[in-house]
């Protein structure tokens, strides 16, 4: 299925992006450079320069502009050639490289794949728990051979999480959570709630409560194409959600081929912010669950489907996909229309 383009990916943390040279990462199969120009803005441009293809990544940054290391073709950011150095200099009208819009919010560079003229800031999802001021934040980035809606089901459906990541982030109280979907426009919510819950180990770690029984809800907001904000919560049983604690998550999936994903997750919280030990030993577990439990998992399922259509496996549906079906669905109906617009 192609791709949706006229919507916001995240290209990367824009601590990745170095304040000198370049950076670059294939999204929707193209690959992308990001540098910065001089007064620190991120900016986006095909790393293909357009007389030879060659990488401009490899290239050398003079000032706001990049030369070529095949033949001095020298690019601006805008992604105007510059300057020729063969022959007259005269530059060709189609020696231009293409350049995307970039916004940095949330402490991340996002990016618009499609036409950039219909490009609105103000679609990026509003996303809670980025702000280093009011956070402590574990985050990081995991590269998985995948395809990203697969990537997506995995957040979608949390059901997983008792048994994939059993005595980390699961118990048995998650089969008998009360599941609510809802859709607002294109936007999919899957809430999840659990009574009466003993929480693992790593869990109760991050929540302090000593193994006292707790309801804790885990609450999933998709944005079209695989954005998702997740916040869990926790408070003693029968008790109002205002007077627990709730950790407000994101895990944001870019497609880099059709068959890889480029994963930005974060987990922040408002107590316990100076707390190293806490912070080292949360990104030991995120580490465990993301790389050692997920993406074996998603890997294995990817070969296995070996590229068959989904939907023409004739998936079984359980009460628990009413969310990630719905997100499925919203994005097949954003890509027809796109595709009809051309």
């Amino acid at each position: 299925m192609p791709f949706l383009r006229n919507c916001w990916y995240v290209a990367a943390w824009d601590d990745e992006i170095p304040e000198q040279g370049t950076f670059h990462r294939r999204i929707l199969n193209e690959d992308i450079l990001l540098t910065r120009d001089a007064e620190g803005e991120v900016r986006a441009l095909r790393n293909r320069c357009p007389h030879r293809f060659a990488p401009l990544s490899i290239g050398t940054r003079m000032g706001d502009a990049i030369e070529c290391a095949y033949h001095g073709l020298r690019f601006g950011l805008d992604g105007q050639c510059l300057f020729n150095p063969h022959g007259s200099g005269q530059i060709p009208a189609n020696a231009r490289v293409q350049t995307y819009k970039v916004v940095v919010r949330h402490l991340l560079a996002w990016i618009w794949m499609g036409d950039p003229d219909t490009a609105d800031p103000s679609a990026i999802p509003d996303l809670v728990g980025l702000d280093p001021d009011r956070f402590a934040i574990n985050r990081g980035y995991m590269h998985t051979p995948a395809n990203y809606e697969y990537m997506t089901d995995n957040i979608m459906d949390l059901g997983h999480i008792e048994f994939l990541h059993k005595g980390l982030l699961g118990s048995e109280a998650v089969r008998h959570a009360e599941i609510e979907v809802k859709q607002v426009g294109n936007v999919v919510h899957s809430n999840r709630l659990t009574r009466n819950e003993i929480l693992p180990t790593a869990l109760e770690l991050l929540y302090e409560t000593e193994g006292k029984p707790v309801d804790r809800w885990l609450d999933v907001t998709w944005y079209p194409p695989g954005n998702m904000q997740l916040v869990v919560g926790v408070t003693g049983t029968g008790q109002p959600e205002r007077i627990g604690r709730e950790a407000p998550g994101v895990h944001l999936m870019t497609p880099e081929t059709d068959n890889s994903t480029h994963y930005f997750w974060s987990n922040a919280r408002d107590f316990r912010r100076d707390d190293d030990q806490l912070h080292a030993a949360l990104d030991q577990g995120f580490q465990l669950a993301f790389e050692h439990q997920d993406k074996p998992m998603i890997m294995a399922q990817h070969e296995a489907i070996g590229g068959e259509d989904f939907w023409e496996m004739h998936p079984v549906i359980l009460e628990g996909d009413a969310g990630a079906v719905r997100a499925r669905r919203i994005l097949r109906k954003l890509i027809k229309e796109e595709q009809a617009v051309g």
